[in-house]
């Protein structure tokens, strides 16, 4: 069965990095656009970042206004992993982060797109 697997969690600062990985497994991956979501204690999954299949020009990205600038999110097909970098870390990144699988249709920004999701990692930032 699919499972997608994050890592990369953790504790940080205000301004340090972290690199959160997810691993899909079962999954035709190439195929898949994949995304990472967030949610907090009461609040609603947000949208995060999404990266599409790569495609003849490269995959493309889109990413939330309160990322953009400051997270990166990448795929390696040989490895069924996406990555999502998170510098200039702020307070307010403070969630869980999951990871979820698509097809290339739907609007990417809504969690219900996407077909699977993985159990997420814990990211707390203080300040």
């Amino acid at each position: 069965q699919v499972q997608l697997v994050e890592s990369g969690g953790g504790l940080a600062r205000a301004g340090d990095s972290l690199r959160l990985s997810c691993v899909a497994y079962q999954l035709t991956f190439p195929n898949y656009r994949m995304a990472w979501f967030r949610q907090s204690p009461g609040q609603a999954r947000e949208f995060v970042a999404a990266i599409t299949p790569i495609g003849l020009s490269g995959p493309t990205t889109d990413y939330a206004t309160s990322v953009n600038g400051r997270f990166t999110i990448s795929r390696d097909n040989a490895k069924n992993t996406v990555y999502l970098q998170m510098n200039s870390l702020k307070p307010e990144d403070t969630a869980r982060y999951f990871c979820a699988a698509s097809g290339t249709g739907g609007n990417v920004y809504h969690p219900q797109t996407y077909l699977k999701w993985g159990l997420g990692t814990q990211v707390t930032v203080s300040s």
